[in-house]
């Protein structure tokens, strides 16, 4: 197939990466250009349109819901037929906005951070029409480990939702857990290592625990994105008269490491905010 790739950041490089390697042909577009190129088996392009054009299907991997509106806005004109495939992570209220704009969308954001996406082991929460599933499915394989098809489009997104408030959960958790180590003289690495195999502990404790207590922070997932998809939960919450209060405390803390400068670094830089 023919495929756009509209967004080659931390996840969008390789998953164009391994469309490509798939036999797939890949054009790519990002904004800032330099990301677009030198992606092994993809083509660069100088505009939204020139990706696009002649595609199958158009993939947009970007930030938050605004940048996927606007590149939408872009693409359309130039798309025929092709399908669109939206894997970022941008809440109900976007992804009905975009349905209406866009029949046979397909919704489908992607479980997984930068590891996975360079591994093809993503999983793919995905839902959109049944007459478009054969068309997309062989580009799922190429991205992901597992496709979940979960309904009519929105459906993907909504699940991303309920998958992300755990996460963060586990997340925030695991920082405050380790810093009330470090605050108590406990070496955290016991805490880690006496949580390890048992019933109370996850392989994603020591792979964050570990950036923690490092203190070093290569983004996998920016904070900044994990705060953005938080406060896409606690909205989608608030619609439906729920009040997650733990999100709500979790979404602070986030944001009180994100204001003193660390939005950019990995999501396990929120144990900053533990400190007063």
């Amino acid at each position: 197939m023919r495929v756009a790739v509209l967004g080659t950041g931390i996840m969008g490089a390789p998953m164009a990466r391994n469309l490509a390697a798939a036999g797939h042909e890949v054009t790519a577009w990002n904004r800032s250009p330099e990301k677009a190129e030198g992606i092994e088996g993809v083509e660069a392009a100088g505009s939204v349109g020139d990706a696009v054009s002649g595609a199958d299907a158009v993939i947009t991997m970007l930030a938050d819901a605004d940048a996927v509106e606007a590149v939408a806005r872009e693409a359309l004109p130039a798309m025929d037929d092709a399908v669109l495939v939206q894997t970022s992570t941008i809440g109900p209220e976007a992804t009905a906005r975009l349905a209406e704009q866009v029949p046979g969308l397909v919704d489908a954001p992607v479980l997984g951070t930068k590891a996975p996406a360079e591994e093809g082991k993503l999983i793919v929460l995905a839902s959109g029409p049944e007459d478009v599933r054969e068309r997309v499915d062989p580009l799922f394989d190429a991205i992901g480990a597992k496709t979940l098809w979960l309904g009519e489009a929105g459906a993907g997104s909504r699940l991303k939702l309920v998958i992300n408030t755990w996460l963060l959960a586990l997340t925030e958790g695991l920082a405050e857990a380790i810093a009330l180590a470090e605050a108590l003289d406990v070496d955290p690495q016991t805490f880690l290592d006496a949580i390890d195999g048992g019933p109370v502990g996850a392989p994603y404790a020591n792979l964050k625990g570990k950036l923690m207590i490092e203190r070093d922070f290569p983004p996998s997932f920016p904070l900044e994105l994990a705060l953005k998809d938080a406060r896409l939960a606690l909205a989608a919450a608030e619609a439906q008269g729920l009040r997650l209060g733990a999100l709500a405390a979790i979404a602070e803390q986030m944001e009180r490491a994100v204001e003193a400068g660390h939005g950019k670094a990995d999501m396990a830089a929120t144990i900053h905010a533990s400190r007063a």
